[in-house]
């Protein structure tokens, strides 16, 4: 029920947007960001597990690469229906559900035996957390004007980066318990890590708010403001409907521009620790600290590229710059003959390629509205799971081929320079530099 108007509530006259866009901030974004955190670290945990994981079971790279990015097949599958199941259920009951069943599934990895079991899990697990990632970039176009976004999608999404900074201390920690009630140390990090997301699957229905004019938080006067900045910057001639997404040819070079940035994401990501073990020859748990520093260099490169992105207005060749000079990288890695400096080169590659997220999810909320917004920002990041697919597999195939990674390396360079070509075409959305 509507609350009455007090005398002491704010005039639309009264209300700092600076101020207020602030405290929707601070209300929204950081519980996200721990729900992300979660999300990936369920996703991509078995990079750290596969260490000890692969030698237990008898898993070659293959098995390992195909079962790690089979997960990304699913999520390209359930993508769509997940964010029209969002529409209709609303963020707060429909985020609950999957997370649950996420967690769910992410601690019965330490079941796996066999690889028909391991490529199962993964793919069930996709399912699972299809429609999280696009339904939150979608209900972040409710909440933020366009001026805004880049730096509330960047500090939202840079969850995926700290989830592996936080995720090697927390990995080694729970590795450490190999053999407590007679579990390998890697059934124990899919448990651990498992938990917490069934736990905020309970909590997200006591906290979420599906859309700004249920925001209790908020006064009746600011919660029209917010509506209106929001609908101000709402592109006029956009699609509205489904069909109007997949006949936008815009949806479809963000859609490839981001299969080539999921390559090269997911290459790094699930094989990160077996590339450093590969050209360093650490110990297991040398080697997972050592993944902790592209992750942080991620993050500090995405909040950096986001907040110069929103204060100029400009996103296109932020992307642009971004996807070069993580292409650059990547050759360069495969190019060098030193080991200490590919590695080092690698995990610039890892900063750059995640510096280019903000910007680049700037561009859907500005051409969709709606039904269309929702099934487009659904679309494109399925396209991008497809991406998550091939990279872990062009990892594991170059392993087993070659027995090094510089080929996977060069493939991965040589795509991102594709992507900045695509990137190139896109139409630049109109400067809304941020207050």
């Amino acid at each position: 029920m509507p609350q009455p108007q007090h005398a002491s509530a704010p005039r639309l006259s009264d209300i700092d947007p600076v101020r207020l866009i602030r405290r929707v901030f601070w209300r929204i974004i950081p519980f996200l960001f721990l729900l992300y955190v979660c999300a990936y670290l369920d996703r991509v945990n078995l990079s750290f597990a596969a260490l000890s994981m692969r030698r237990d079971l008898g898993f070659s790279g293959t098995v390992y690469g195909a079962g790690a990015g089979l997960f990304f097949i699913s999520y390209a599958i359930f993508e769509i229906p997940a964010n029209l199941i969002l529409l209709r259920l609303g963020p707060r009951r429909w985020i609950a559900i999957i997370m649950t069943a996420w967690g769910i599934l992410s601690s019965s990895m330490a079941l796996v035996h066999t690889p028909t079991g391991f490529y199962l899990v993964r793919f069930l697990l996709g399912a699972a957390e299809a429609g999280f990632f696009p339904g939150i970039i979608l209900c972040l176009t409710r909440w933020f004007p366009s001026a805004q976004r880049a730096r509330a999608f960047a500090f939202f999404i840079t969850a995926a980066p700290a989830a592996g900074v936080i995720g090697a201390p927390v990995s080694t920690l729970l590795l450490r318990l190999d053999g407590l009630a007679h579990l390998a140390g890697w059934k124990w990090l899919f448990i651990g890590e498992g938990l917490p997301s069934i736990i905020l699957g309970i909590v997200v229905l006591f906290v979420i708010t599906d859309h700004p004019e249920e925001a209790q938080w908020l006064s009746i006067t600011e919660r029209e403001w917010l509506i209106a900045e929001v609908e101000a910057h709402a592109p006029p001639a956009a699609p509205t409907h489904l069909a109007g997404a997949f006949r936008s040819a815009a949806v479809w070079l963000l859609s490839a521009i981001y299969f080539a940035m999921s390559v090269a994401f997911y290459a790094l990501t699930l094989w990160l620790p077996n590339v450093v073990k590969n050209l360093t020859h650490a110990g297991d748990l040398q080697v997972i600290a050592l993944t902790a520093i592209p992750y942080s260099l991620a993050v500090v490169s995405m909040l950096l590229v986001a907040r110069s992105s929103d204060r100029s207005g400009e996103r296109k060749w932020h992307l642009c710059s971004c996807l070069i000079a993580a292409a650059l990288a990547f050759i360069t890695s495969a190019a060098v003959g030193n080991p200490i400096l590919s590695l080092a080169v690698i995990f610039l590659a890892t900063g750059f390629i995640w510096g280019a997220i903000g910007p680049f999810w700037t561009f859907p909320a500005l051409l969709l509205r709606g039904t269309a917004a929702a099934g487009g920002i659904a679309f494109v990041n399925s396209i991008g799971a497809l991406g998550g697919f091939t990279g872990p597999y062009i990892m594991g195939l170059a392993s087993d081929l070659t027995h090094s990674f510089r080929a996977a390396l060069l493939v991965t360079g040589l795509v991102l320079v594709l992507a900045a070509v695509v990137a190139s075409r896109l139409k630049a959305p109109p400067h809304t530099p941020a207050p």
